[in-house]
């Protein structure tokens, strides 16, 4: 098949730049054919080579006593003592699932699994975080379901819980959905797989699935805008098979038994050329691949298809040659494609053969380490103007309105449909905060969350950063768990708009100066860029994922608040009402600054926490909706009444940070005060739990009431 001419309208379709194509034809001194045209493009595409945000990315700290391996390889690394590690990660799949929202989120799932236990992890928990369009928007509804749909169809028929996430709504999402999915692992500490080829003539293995013709260029279309064209990329989104996933799992960890494996990489963007573009590079190594030997599943593929074909369950690895006849035994027992296509070599050079033709030959480095890399102009983002007055309302309406928005109201109608408790070691449902998985057959559990508030981010990108990790290092601290790390994804608009690349150089200030006061440092993440429909950008959206460690059972802090317990909040409250999520719902506002973050009061509150969690029957961090929003939220758990002493508007829904509420007997409540006082701790009394009704103040409301409400709205908006 005669390969089409290289023309403008060619390049420009491969998402490369004009002066992108003169660095081209620099390095290889030529015209690149149409297979190496298309292998450069998903190279050097922002999903791949992260060229916007490189400069960034380096400022974040990313290393600890904790840290085993840090950004660069498919996953993080993190001790949890006794010879184990947890492996985790979070990933976008933006694009694809708005496009086709069932394959776009199962294919997130499947491909974040995959980073996992590419690394000789076993995973042992999933989450999201998702972020739609309003609510009443014609597409919102169809994208819910399909993402939901999606993620449960994945993960539970792979088998692994889903234990939490988030779902947010608002109008800057409307062309652009975030689908953002975070697994994690578990590991010998001394048996991590890594992706760097070693050894001179040593077999390159496919492993899997065939290959096809989906996502045939998805992680070009993943690095550009949409516009009216969108339908058009459809044939771009992948189609996953959890069950042919679990299959891989399980032939990847038992072959990792064997020894065969020199390094190991999953087929994710950009597939076959990413894959072994890394490996090779990151080992100082050419790589030589004869497509005939590619099992495919269509007929008549083309190089051009197969190096950028994104088909799901695959992986490219380097194997011992002495240990080939193992390694195809434990391929062929679990049915899936073992296939050598190739050889390290030791120029640098990266040649592809088909049907006796040479239809790439790079030099490897150039593709990977070599990439574009730029310093986007950018401006800060402005102060935000002073909060105007926000009227007086009832506290009660106040709170109903919370409770009836689908932003805040129970998510049991998304969570519901994913298998939280397969594998039995989860220790909660979603839903309650933190998710909390044990290490099977330790006394050891592992906690999680995600959090991020774009609302912040917007108004006060470095405040808005330094928030999203703090949030996450509280709902940690919640449940008992000592924070240990964190993975991101940075989700943002245009990075060719200075104020847009404003939002991300601000947030990643924030972000860094976050996790290095709070001992979390980024040992992975994900950049997404180019979020954006008809130049309508979404809310930045930096999604942080943290990770904490239960050392021994006694240290959780999962009990519930009951009848005659005190109401204890730790940590200082002004009374911040600007971008609150009152002013959002209520007022239809979101005006004012974000809440400042007082690392220093983060970090001394939630060691308070874990040192007197055998005082603190119930906790939660203090967040959107502020103090009422959190003591609503811990009697409905728990069944059972609230009273609040306050009837300030800021008190009560004040979203001011660093700040947690206790429930716990009056004894234990005399002793915290003891404790905080000796700590500079703030700490104060600002209610009970008692009755059957939620009273703040002079308003009142059945609790059944507003736990009706609470439990109903999401269902009722969208199912």
């Amino acid at each position: 098949m005669q390969e089409p001419a290289i023309t403008p309208d060619l390049i420009a379709a491969h998402g490369l730049k004009p002066d992108e194509y003169e660095r081209i034809l620099e390095i290889i001194g030529r015209a690149p054919s149409f297979t190496e045209l298309g292998i450069f493009s998903a190279m050097w595409n922002e999903h791949c080579s992260y060229k916007s945000s490189k400069k960034w990315l380096r400022t974040l700290p990313t290393s600890g006593p904790q840290v085993i391996c840090g950004p660069g390889e498919n996953a993080g690394v993190v001790d949890i003592g006794d010879g184990q590690a947890v492996v985790f990660k979070m990933e976008s799949h933006n694009h694809p699932s708005y496009i086709e929202p069932y394959q776009g989120a199962a294919t997130g799932v499947g491909g974040i699994l995959r980073d996992v236990f590419t690394m000789g992890a076993r995973p042992i928990a999933a989450m999201n975080s998702l972020s739609f369009g309003q609510v009443d928007h014609p597409k919102t509804r169809q994208l819910v379901h399909g993402v939901v749909e999606g993620i449960g169809g994945y993960g539970n028929c792979f088998g692994v819980p889903t234990v939490g996430g988030e779902v947010r709504f608002h109008p800057a999402y409307n062309g652009n959905c975030l689908v953002n999915a975070f697994a994690a692992g578990l590991a010998d500490a001394d048996k991590i797989f890594y992706s760097a080829a070693s050894g001179v003539g040593m077999p390159v293995v496919y492993l899997g699935a065939k290959t096809g013709r989906d996502g045939v260029g998805g992680a070009t279309m993943a690095s550009a805008e949409f516009d009216d064209t969108i339908e058009e990329k459809r044939p771009t989104v992948q189609v996953g098979d959890p069950f042919t996933e679990k299959r891989l799992m399980e032939a990847c960890l038992e072959l990792m038994q064997t020894g065969a494996v020199i390094s190991i990489q999953d087929m994710g963007a950009a597939g076959l050329t990413c894959s072994a573009v890394e490996m090779g590079d990151k080992g100082g190594l050419g790589i030589k691949l004869q497509l005939d030997d590619v099992p495919q599943r269509e007929a008549n593929m083309t190089a051009y298809e197969m190096m950028l074909s994104e088909s799901q369950e695959r992986m490219l690895m380097v194997l011992r040659p002495e240990k080939e006849a193992q390694a195809r035994a434990v391929f062929e027992k679990w049915d899936l494609d073992f296939a050598i296509v190739g050889e390290t070599i030791p120029e640098d050079r990266f040649l592809i053969l088909h049907k006796n033709q040479v239809m790439a030959d790079l030099p490897l480095s150039k593709l990977s380490s070599s990439a574009p890399e730029y310093d986007r102009p950018w401006v800060p983002t402005p102060a935000a103007e002073p909060l105007q007055d926000v009227p007086a309302i009832d506290p009660i309406d106040g709170l109903k309105a919370l409770l009836a928005t689908p932003n805040y109201a129970a998510k049991q109608w998304v969570y519901e449909q994913y298998d939280s408790m397969v594998m039995a070691d989860s220790l909660r449902t979603p839903g309650l905060g933190a998710g909390i998985v044990r290490v099977h057959g330790t006394d050891k559990a592992l906690a999680f969350t995600s959090d991020v508030t774009p609302r912040y981010v917007r108004a006060n990108p470095i405040e808005g950063g330094k928030q999203a990790v703090a949030e996450a290092y509280r709902n940690l601290v919640a449940v008992g768990a000592r924070p240990l790390a964190t993975t991101d994804n940075l989700n943002f608009g245009n990075p060719e708009k200075p104020e847009i690349m404003g939002q991300f150089v601000g947030a990643i200030q924030g972000i860094g100066a976050a996790c290095l006061a709070l001992d979390t440092p980024i040992v992975s993440g994900n950049v997404s860029l180019y979020n954006e429909t008809d130049g309508q950008p979404i809310l930045p959206t930096p999604t942080i994922c943290a990770v904490g460690l239960i050392d021994t059972p006694e240290q959780a802090i999962l009990g519930t608040a009951r009848d005659g317990h005190v109401a204890l909040l730790i940590g200082e409250t002004a009374g911040h009402l600007g971008q609150s999520a009152l002013l959002a719902e209520v007022f239809n506002r979101e005006d004012g600054d974000a809440p400042a973050v007082d690392l220093d009061a983060e970090k001394r509150n939630g060691q308070f926490i874990l040192d007197n969690h055998a005082l603190i029957t119930a906790c939660t961090d203090l967040a959107d909706g502020g103090l009422a929003m959190a003591a609503f939220e811990m009697a409905e758990a728990a069944g059972v009444g609230i009273v609040l002493d306050d009837t300030d508007m800021g008190q009560l829904f004040g979203e001011d940070q660093a700040r947690y509420l206790v429930a716990c007997n009056f004894d234990k409540a005399e002793a915290l005060m003891v404790a905080a006082s000796g700590a500079g701790v703030p700490i104060r009394s600002v209610g009970r739990f008692t009755g059957d009704s939620v009273k703040l103040g002079n308003a009142e409301a059945p609790l059944a009431d507003l736990a009706a409400l609470y439990r109903g709205a999401f269902a009722q908006a969208l199912a």
